[in-house]
């Protein structure tokens, strides 16, 4: 089976077809994403409540000769979510041959073009009506790399609507953040791989507070998402020893240009007096 469509994603699809008791192996493999399928399958069925003859239905229903091809493909699909910079440079290394730049752009447009296909214009509606809705403080975070992008979206959501937060990548200030997040707060987080333990554990608190959680992630899907109401992923690969961020910040400004259409009567005036305090401190150079 080939590693195109992540494995949660399959399972995800095929669910409409699925007999009850396959639904529902199907649900706790999802639940338990990945950790739930690398065990035996008697420990998984007995885990979701079903029978081994059941765990092998429903892997041949995905394409998979048995449970022995379906966990190989799975295991790999887990390679490649924590694959380190150090595997990524040297399988760089053998790369087709061509001008760095023209490889690395085209390896953008084909995240791009891939990311678009994959996102569900729904979810994606759905979660930039959450940010836009003015009863709900929205909250950002990401991890090691990605706590840059959060904080471009800040900053500029910042303009766009009142009650924006920026959670420090300190981890020592996430408790306090979270003491104060309320049930419809909305906390907006980016994880790519290798997915952050902190961020993951952020994201299940602010649930079970009440908080909706909208994930911006990689193709393969932080854990995370166990926890999220909305869950956008992007394709990330790139030639070269890390991971290619374009398509998040894509994702970031196409969600800010979403919410800024459902607000504009309130942020046009926002932007109008912030242009006016602008020019009041001199904040930019004029030209005359």
């Amino acid at each position: 089976m080939p590693l195109t469509v992540p494995m949660d994603e399959e399972l995800r699809l095929a669910l409409p077809d699925l007999t009850r008791a396959e639904r529902q192996l199907a649900s706790h493999i999802l639940a338990n994403y990945p950790v739930a399928a690398l065990g035996s399958i008697t420990a998984l069925a007995a885990a979701a409540g079903v029978s081994s003859p059941t765990a092998v239905r429903l892997v041949q229903k995905l394409g998979y000769k048995g449970y022995p091809d379906f966990q190989r493909s799975l295991r790999a699909q887990v390679e490649a979510m924590l694959v380190s910079p150090l595997v990524k440079q040297a399988r760089t290394a053998t790369a087709p041959e061509g001008h760095v730049l023209a490889r690395f752009m085209g390896a953008v447009m084909d995240n791009l073009q891939a990311t678009l296909a994959q996102i569900d214009p729904a979810e994606f509606d759905a979660a930039a009506a959450l940010l836009a809705d003015p009863s709900r403080r929205i909250f950002a975070m990401g991890g090691r790399i990605t706590h840059a992008i959060a904080d471009y979206f800040v900053t500029l959501m910042k303009v766009i609507r009142p009650e924006v937060q920026m959670m420090s990548d300190m981890s020592n200030a996430w408790p306090p953040a979270l003491l104060d997040m309320k049930p419809g707060d909305v906390l907006l987080v980016f994880d790519i791989r290798r997915y952050e333990n902190a961020v993951v554990q952020v994201a299940e608190v602010a649930r079970e507070q009440g908080a909706e959680v909208v994930l911006v992630t990689d193709r393969w899907v932080s854990p995370a998402a166990a926890h999220a109401a909305h869950v956008l992923p992007c394709h990330i690969e790139a030639p070269s020893a890390w991971d290619s961020n374009v398509t998040l910040m894509v994702m970031v400004e196409a969600l800010l240009t979403a919410v800024q259409g459902l607000t504009w009567e309130v942020t046009e005036g926002r932007m109008k007096r912030l242009e006016d305090l602008y020019t009041r401190t001199r904040l930019f150079r004029r030209y005359r």
